[in-house]
């Protein structure tokens, strides 16, 4: 049988696209066959998927999704719902069965809001901006593995995007993060104009400022097209905060350094919510997980953990302790 890490193994890094601050490195394998699924926002424009609260009086981590269609449903790590009592993000990729209603575990990013908009969700055209994303998996890891559940530190995402909307001045009744996205959407599509897929591409390694963070890897060419702009707006809101300028591009090794370090973590494996299986990376310097389905990784997604680069306050401590000892020693 082979695992994830031989897949990872037989995967090319492309050559870099770069705009401003961002720069991509596409993901390539040849030969990779066609989605045998929709995708959400598939399933939602032709009427085949409903999601809902779970109940009149609903429940903050979890949402019910009813796939009336035929074929399987792919909802990615993150995606954002909009709508119902407040809206949502998926706390980590789910294949949904045809033909079947089913629960599924999510994060709120609208801290203001409790009360019925609509009574069924819409998609939104992004996914939770990258920083908060690889918090979020890191969460939802730790949670799989000490209970079994899949739930974020809600209290700190909601922090998180207080704290992103009044570094970037957005004013938000709600606390919404949809409000972050709408009003820098006409910085964000500069980004998404300029990335494009290229033939054989099923993923992408991206870095902000020269610095990798994050990845994200599909099963078929068809499948990153269709969501490649809704990546692209998550990394360029955090993109567009420090808009800093960009004289040397990350290097092309530096990428592949990522992938072989993601090919060598050691993966735990849960039954998955839909169809499959969730893996959820074991690593102090990679947050993430897969979803795997019939020995095929239809999701892959992984960020670099923040905790292996220390803050100011450590660094600087660090510096008076061995001040200190060589000040002792002479």
């Amino acid at each position: 049988m082979t695992t994830i890490n031989d897949e990872l193994n037989t995967i090319e890094v492309g050559l870099s696209q770069a705009f401003k601050n961002i720069t991509m490195f596409p993901l390539l394998r040849q030969g990779a066959a066609e989605s045998d699924y929709l995708t959400l926002d598939e399933a939602l424009e032709a009427g085949t998927a409903r999601v809902t609260e779970v109940s009149e009086g609903g429940t903050v981590s979890e949402l019910q999704f009813l796939n009336e269609g035929d074929v399987p449903v792919l909802l990615l790590d993150g995606e954002e719902l909009v709508g119902a009592k407040q809206n949502r993000v998926l706390n980590l990729s789910i294949l949904a069965p045809a033909n079947e209603s089913i629960t599924i575990p999510v994060s709120c990013v609208e801290a203001g809001s409790w009360s019925y908009r609509s009574r069924k969700f819409s998609s939104s055209p992004r996914t939770m901006y990258a920083k908060a994303r690889a918090a979020k998996s890191g969460q939802v890891s730790r949670s799989m593995m000490e209970s079994g559940a899949r739930l974020s530190d809600q209290g700190a995402l909601w922090d998180d995007i207080a704290r992103k909307s009044e570094r970037m001045s957005v004013a938000s009744d709600t606390g919404a993060m949809s409000d972050i996205y709408e009003q820098k959407e006409q910085a964000m599509k500069e980004f998404v104009e300029r990335f494009r897929p290229i033939e054989g591409q099923i993923g992408a390694v991206f870095s902000i400022d020269n610095v990798i963070t994050g990845l994200d890897l599909f099963d078929s060419p068809d499948t990153l097209g269709k969501v490649l702009p809704k990546l692209v707006r998550s990394y360029a809101l955090d993109a567009i905060e420090t808009a800093n300028p960009v004289d040397d591009r990350t290097d092309r090794e530096n990428a592949k350094r990522f992938l072989q370090g993601l090919a060598e973590s050691k993966f735990e494996s849960f039954p998955a919510v839909g169809l499959g299986e969730d893996l959820r990376i074991e690593s102090r310097t990679i947050a993430g997980g897969a979803l795997v389905v019939d020995n095929q990784t239809v999701h892959l997604w992984a960020f670099p953990l923040k905790s292996e680069h220390t803050s100011d306050r450590e660094r600087i401590l660090s510096r008076m302790a061995r001040a200190s000892r060589r000040h002792k020693m002479h």
